[in-house]
C-alpha cells in the first residue's frame, strides 16, 4: 500500500511542478514510545493526513534520516508520524555511529523499539568482516543483527555460511547455527554451532565439529581455533586423523603452521602403517613427521597378529628414520624408531625385559638395552652391561650381550643352569632360545640329568668359550673351548657356595607377569 502511495505522489507531484525540495532538519517530535525519526533531507517531500491523529510523510530521492547517532539513506520512504515507523525502498544505508554499515533494498524500521526488518541483497559490515543474506533484523538500540534464511560471512580469505547467524556489533562476535562451513584456502570446517569473532578471527566451537584440509581431519566438539595465528585449543576428546596416524586425548593444543600439537589426558596415539599404538597421560607429537613424545606413564604396544609387544618408561619417543640410498636424508617417510627413557620394562608372552633406556629401529628390527639391562624369555633369564635383542617378524632371532654377561636357566625343580663370561651371543627358535655361547672368561654351572631325568649332579666349569644347547626350553648339551677346567659334584654333595657363580642374581621378583604389571611395578 505504502509502495503505491509513493509512486502515485511521485506522478502527482511531477505532474503539477508540486515538488519541495527539503534540504535542513524537520524539528523531532517525541513519538508514543520514543524519540521521532528526524527528517534531514528528501527531493521530494509530502505530509497526507489520513484521518484526524494519522499522518504519513512521503519521502523521494536522496532521502536521509536520522534517529541519535544512526542515519538512514535510501531511495524513497514513507513516514508513520502515529507509530513512528518508516518503510523504505532502494539503495538502503544504514550507518549506526558510523561504525556498522547495513545496506539492503527494502527497510522497515520501528522508531520506538529501534528494529529494523531488512530484505533483498542485505549486506552488513563493520570495516572488517562482510555479513550479506537476503533477510535481517537489526536491533538499533543493541547493535545486533540476526538472520534466519542462510547468510554468509566474508573475512579476509575465510567465507563462513550457515542457514542462521546472530551478528553482535558491539563485541564483533557472531553465533552461526545450522549448517555452518568455514571454507578457507589452507582447509574446510563443518559444524552445527559456531562463536566467530570477527576482530580476533577466533573461532569457537560449540558442537560437534569436522576440520579438513585435504591431508588430515580433526574432529572435535569444544573449544577454539585462532585464523590469525593458525592455533587451537580442543577439548573434550578431540581426534586427529590422517591416513595412518590417529591421535586422541581429553584436550589437544594445536599448531597448524608447524603441525606441532600437546596432547592431556589419556592419550591414545596409533600408526596403522608401522603397527605402533601409544597410551600415555600427556604426549607432544607433530603429524607432519609424524613424531610423537609421551610423557606420564606411557605405554606402547607393537601390534601383530599373536604376542604383542608391549613398552613402558618414564618417557617414550618416536619417529621415522629417513634414509635414501646414499644414507642421506630423504624427504619421504620410511622407516620408526623408538626410543624410551628411565624404569623401561617390556611385556610380551614369549619375552619380557628391564633397563633404563632402550633403543629400536625399523631399519635393523634390534632392540638395544642400556644400562642394568635383564630379559626373560619362558625359563631364562640373561642380563649384562648392554643387550642387543635382534628379531625377525618382531620375535626375538639372536640377542647379543656385551660385557658381564650372565644368563640363568631355571628347571622345574628349581635348580638354576647358569652361564657367564665377557660377551654372549644367542639363537632363537620360534621365539624361544636355541643356543646361548659366551666368550672370555667364560663360566658354566649345570646340573647333569640321566636317561629318566634323574638328576645325577652339578657340574662347574671354566673355559675360553661355552656354549649351552636348549631344547623345548631345557638344557640339554653343553660345550667347552679352550683351557678347559672344572669340577663335578654329585647331587647331594654340592657346597652351597658352589650353586651360584659370581655376581648372580635371580630377578623373578620384577619380572612383569601382565601388561598391567608394567604400569603398576616401581623401578
Amino acid at each position: 500500500m505504502y509502495k503505491a502511495v509513493v509512486f502515485f505522489l511521485i506522478f502527482f507531484t511531477c505532474a503539477n511542478s508540486m515538488i519541495a525540495q527539503v534540504s535542513t532538519t524537520i524539528p523531532a517530535t517525541t513519538g508514543i514510545n520514543g524519540e521521532m525519526v528526524e527528517i534531514i533531507q528528501a527531493n521530494i517531500f509530502r505530509r497526507i493526513k489520513q484521518d484526524s491523529a494519522a499522518e504519513l510523510n512521503l519521502l523521494v530521492g536522496n532521502v536521509i534520516m536520522r534517529q541519535n547517532q544512526t542515519l538512514f539513506y535510501c531511495d524513497s520512504a514513507i513516514q508513520d508520524l502515529q507509530r513512528n515507523q518508516i518503510e523504505a525502498f532502494g539503495n538502503i544505508h544504514i550507518n549506526d555511529a558510523d561504525s556498522v554499515h547495513t545496506y539492503s533494498q527494502y527497510l522497515k524500521y520501528l522508531g520506538n523499539t529501534k528494529m529494523a526488518e531488512l530484505k533483498k541483497k542485505v549486506k552488513l559490515t563493520d570495516g572488517k568482516g562482510i555479513l550479506t543474506t537476503e533477510s535481517m533484523t537489526y536491533d538499533v538500540s543493541n547493535r545486533i543483527g540476526t538472520y534466519l534464511n542462510w547468510g554468509k560471512v566474508v573475512n579476509g580469505n575465510s567465507v563462513l555460511t550457515s542457514k542462521e547467524g546472530v551478528y553482535f556489533a558491539t563485541t564483533r562476535d557472531v553465533v552461526f547455527r545450522q549448517q555452518v562451513k568455514l571454507v578457507d584456502p589452507d582447509y574446510q570446517l563443518s559444524t552445527d554451532t559456531l562463536l566467530y569473532n570477527v576482530n580476533s578471527e577466533l573461532t569457537r566451537f560449540m558442537s560437534p565439529t569436522v576440520i579438513d584440509d585435504g591431508k588430515s581431519k580433526i574432529y572435535t566438539r569444544s573449544g577454539f581455533y585462532d585464523l590469525k595465528l593458525d592455533k587451537a585449543h580442543f577439548e573434550q576428546r578431540p581426534i586427529i586423523k590422517d591416513s595412518t596416524q590417529t591421535v586422541i586425548a581429553d584436550t589437544v593444543d594445536y599448531d597448524k603452521k608447524s603441525a606441532q600439537g600437546y596432547a592431556v589426558g589419556n592419550v591414545f596415539y596409533n600408526d596403522s602403517s608401522q603397527g605402533i599404538i601409544l597410551h600415555a597421560g600427556s604426549a607432544d607429537f607433530n603429524s607432519d613427521s609424524k613424531t610423537v613424545k609421551a610423557y606420564k606413564q606411557p605405554l606402547m604396544t607393537l601390534v601383530q597378529k599373536q604376542d604383542s609387544i608391549f613398552i613402558s618408561s618414564d618417557t617414550l619417543y618416536s619417529a621415522y628414520l629417513i634414509k635414501d640410498s646414499s644414507g642421506k636424508k630423504a624427504n619421504s617417510d620410511t622407516i620408526r624408531f623408538f626410543k624410551a627413557f628411565h624404569g623401561v620394562r617390556i611385556f610380551s608372552d614369549s619375552l619380557q625385559g628391564k633397563c633404563d633406556s632402550l633403543f629400536y629401529s625399523g631399519a635393523d628390527s634390534v632392540f638395544r638395552f642400556f644400562s642394568d639391562p635383564v630379559m626373560w624369555t619362558n625359563a631364562s633369564q640373561i642380563s649384562g652391561d648392554t643387550i642387543y635383542l635382534h628379531t625377525k617378524n618382531k620375535q626375538p632371532d639372536q640377542v647379543f650381550v656385551h660385557e658381564n654377561a650372565f644368563s640363568i636357566n631355571v628347571t622345574n625343580e628349581g635348580f638354576f643352569n647358569q652361564l657367564k663370561g665377557n660377551t654372549m651371543t644367542g639363537n632363537f627358535i620360534d621365539g624361544e632360545i636355541d643356543l646361548l655361547r659366551t666368550k672370555g672368561n667364560s663360566e658354566s654351572i649345570y646340573y647333569l640329568i640321566d636317561e629318566d631325568t634323574a638328576y645325577l649332579g652339578m657340574n662347574y666349569a671354566m673355559a675360553d668359550a661355552i656354549s649351552m644347547q636348549f631344547n623345548k626350553r631345557a638344557l640339554k648339551r653343553v660345550t667347552w673351548v679352550y683351557g678347559v677346567t672344572g669340577t663335578t659334584y654329585p647331587i647331594n654333595q654340592i657346597p652351597e657356595d658352589k650353586k651360584q657363580l659370581r655376581n648372580f642374581k635371580w630377578l623373578e621378583s620384577i619380572r612383569p607377569k601382565s601388561v598391567k604389571d608394567l604400569r603398576q611395578q616401581k623401578k
